[in-house]
């Protein structure tokens, strides 16, 4: 069967590639020798990020939480967007990014290929929640085929990327557990299924309501909440057939390079005024408050020893992914 899958090395140059072409420039952190702003700030914060939907909204997500920063930094914060999350890691190996907004397993990825990266702040779906989010297993509302996991033996799977956590390792570990693969490598997943890798969450619900998929893989809160208030997507498109257990949420990673006092400071700005509430009192968004691109009311510190569950998936799935560096 055939797959899409790209290695790490490719892609990561495509994503440097993405990177230089965003208008990044030279290294902005002080750690570079440039300058820095009365707040101690570099004068250029460079954060990386892919896009879960699209360009549009990725850009129109962070728009709230970059003019906050830049008011409370004093610094020009610069969105360098990579079509994938390894253009992101290799942006921060390179020193081309300095904050990134990471998945749970492109976070581990990072730090599995030596990315010199401190968590600083996990993203929470509401004011006073736990940090974590959910992946669902889709088919079309009316395939009565399709009832579990174990149905999607054999079909085309949407994935969103191989490096996704809730797209694709988590996933893979459902299907490991249904019997339908028997590891997470590009081999293995192969062997079960018909892999079509879609590039963004969004994109994998919308194959799959399409019939370009038969089933697939996306982000709960994509097919709950984003596509369905988007007008992309009815009630009874989609059938859910399998949920994952909780993953550790989405995270802010400071480069390492911009030195602790300022991946501290960072932190603070983020977990205390990187949210709904403060944005729009403050006058940094209206009515809806998107952060990130995800449907998010702001943020909670956040450890390394938080993504250990990813970690031990990682090692139960053997993914490809998992295995390079």
């Amino acid at each position: 069967m055939k797959t899409t899958r790209t290695t790490l090395a490719a892609v990561a140059l495509a994503g440097a590639a993405a990177l230089t072409l965003s208008g990044c420039g030279s290294l902005g952190s002080a750690s570079a020798g440039g300058g820095t702003t009365d707040q101690g700030f570099p004068e250029v914060l460079r954060l990386g990020a892919i896009p879960a939907e699209n360009s549009t909204n990725l850009a129109e997500g962070y728009e709230p939480i970059i003019a906050m920063l830049e008011e409370e930094t004093g610094a020009k914060v610069e969105v360098s967007q990579a079509s994938d999350y390894a253009g992101v890691i290799e942006g921060l190996i390179a020193d081309k990014v300095d904050l990134a907004f990471l998945g749970s397993f492109g976070y581990v990825l990072a730090t599995h290929n030596d990315a010199a990266v401190t968590p600083l702040a996990a993203v929470i779906a509401e004011k006073g929640a736990e940090p974590g989010y959910f992946s669902l297993g889709i088919t079309q509302g009316d395939n009565d085929d399709v009832d579990g996991l174990e149905d999607f033996a054999g079909r085309s799977v949407c994935f969103v990327d191989p490096g996704s956590t809730s797209g694709f390792l988590y996933p893979t570990a459902g299907l490991i557990d249904a019997g339908v693969i028997s590891s997470g490598t590009e081999k293995d997943v192969a062997a079960g299924v018909e892999p079509v890798y879609a590039g963004g969450h969004d994109a994998s619900a919308l194959a799959v309501a399409s019939g370009d998929c038969e089933v697939g893989f996306a982000m709960q809160s994509m097919v709950e909440d984003t596509l369905p208030a988007a007008g992309d997507l009815a009630e009874g498109d989609l059938k859910q057939v399998w949920k994952s257990e909780t993953i550790s949420g989405s995270l802010f990673v400071g480069n390492d390079a911009l030195g602790t006092e300022v991946n501290e400071k960072l932190t603070t700005l983020l977990t205390e005024k990187a949210n709904a509430d403060y944005l729009r009192e403050n006058g940094f968004c209206d009515g809806d408050c998107l952060l990130t691109d995800e449907d998010a009311w702001g943020f909670v510190p956040a450890e390394d020893a938080d993504y250990d569950g990813t970690r031990e998936v990682c090692t139960i799935t053997k993914s490809d992914k998992c295995e390079e560096g």
